[in-house]
């Protein structure tokens, strides 16, 4: 987590591309940087988006772009180095390009967008049997054919334990290894996602329940005069987003089917308001009464903790001002909303907006209830 200050240095890009080691860029190729976005989202792939100032006589229109510099496929990794110190902002792939091409001098574009390497893992289609093994063991035998990109697995065991049984199911994979692990993790109320860092060309694979433990970030202040660091959060309450999920089971041996307790979701999800939300729908999962019963426990546990946000936030803030990177993926407080609202939120998204001299970041935040858990919240 980064916790450098911000607010008194300069803030520095550093782009490195390559094929599939990445090295810092050309001199021109950075100076034609006019803006970056990347985007992270817990329970999604991440992206960017840069635009270039494309000179008619410069490098980049010359040389770079006709010998395949910005193809698709190249490798991008991004660091922000605040004060000599640099955090990896991301490491992913260019997966298009466009030109706008203008009458007017400086007036012409190259446009890259591109997503984190889990691209990799979304190209080939693969059909692979994995007999004996439990969801975490078959994502940890996927993921070490990545290493050739620094990615490292970082792989939790599941809350509710399946021991396989060869002799009752061999479990398959079909359809590319993204969507083999990242419906493992959905089936056990987990998420998958690969956080770039610490160094340029790693980055760490969670198998894993999202971080709503640990150390809070520094607080996001707002209607406390020069105290605040943000203009403005906008919250919400949607008293039908969360539903109380239902599921059968059938025991092999009597053909009797038992409708299976609810489980608690703090084990996934720690609470972090006070007044949690009642569920207002009930929703029948289906498969559930001819999967063994762990299985279907397991995807019982997911389906409540996916349905337990109900309250969401968003806003932006300046990083100069705020003072600190926003992480996404992580804890942070609020203060100034009131009593409702105030407290600890889980940074669902980030989207840095850089251009020179300015540092914006949009964000997004969650939590399951009303007014804050404990009497302070981390400055």
């Amino acid at each position: 987590m980064s916790e450098q200050p911000v607010g008194h240095g300069p803030v520095h890009i550093q782009l490195l591309m390559g094929p599939k080691l990445a090295r810092p860029v050309p001199l021109e190729v950075a100076e034609a940087l006019l803006s970056a976005q990347i985007t992270t989202t817990a329970g999604e792939r991440s992206g960017f988006q840069f635009a270039f100032d494309l000179t008619k006589n410069g490098l980049l229109s010359r040389r770079l772009l006709p010998e395949g510099f910005f193809d698709p496929k190249t490798r991008v990794i991004v660091t922000v180095s605040v004060r000599g110190t640099p955090e990896v902002l991301f490491d992913g792939l260019i997966v298009r390009q466009e030109v706008g091409a203008s009458n007017l001098p400086g007036h012409s574009t190259l446009t890259v967008t591109g997503e984190d390497l889990t691209l990799l893992m979304d190209l080939e289609e693969r059909t692979a049997r994995y007999p004996n093994l439990p969801p975490s063991q078959r994502v940890l035998a996927i993921l070490r054919r990545y290493s050739d990109y620094g990615i490292r697995p970082d792989v939790y065991q599941e809350k509710i334990a399946q021991p396989p049984h060869q002799d009752l199911r061999v479990h398959y994979q079909t359809g590319t290894d993204l969507q083999y692990v990242t419906e493992l993790a959905r089936a056990n109320g987990y998420t998958f996602y690969l956080e770039p860092g610490p160094g340029p060309g790693h980055s760490a694979a969670r198998w894993g329940p999202e971080v709503r433990i640990g150390l809070r970030q520094h607080a996001l202040n707002v209607n406390m005069d020069a105290l605040s660091t943000v203009d403005q959060l906008t919250f919400a309450y949607d008293g039908t987003a969360r539903e109380e999920p239902q599921a059968r089971w059938q025991d092999p041996g009597t053909r009797q089917s038992t409708l299976l307790p609810q489980p608690p979701v703090s084990p996934l999800r720690p609470p972090l308001g006070r007044r949690p939300t009642p569920a207002l729908k009930r929703k029948t999962l289906s498969g559930t009464a001819k999967q063994q019963r762990e299985q279907a426990e397991a995807e019982l546990l997911a389906r409540a903790a996916v349905s337990a946000d109900v309250i969401s936030g968003s806003g932006s803030l300046d990083v100069g001002r705020h003072g600190y990177l926003l992480q996404p993926r992580r804890l942070v407080g609020v203060r100034g909303a009131g009593r409702a609202y105030d407290g600890d939120y889980f940074v669902k998204s980030v989207t840095h907006n850089l251009r020179p001299g300015s540092f914006q970041q949009n964000f997004t935040l969650s939590r399951e209830g009303l007014e804050a858990r404990g009497d302070t919240v981390r400055p």
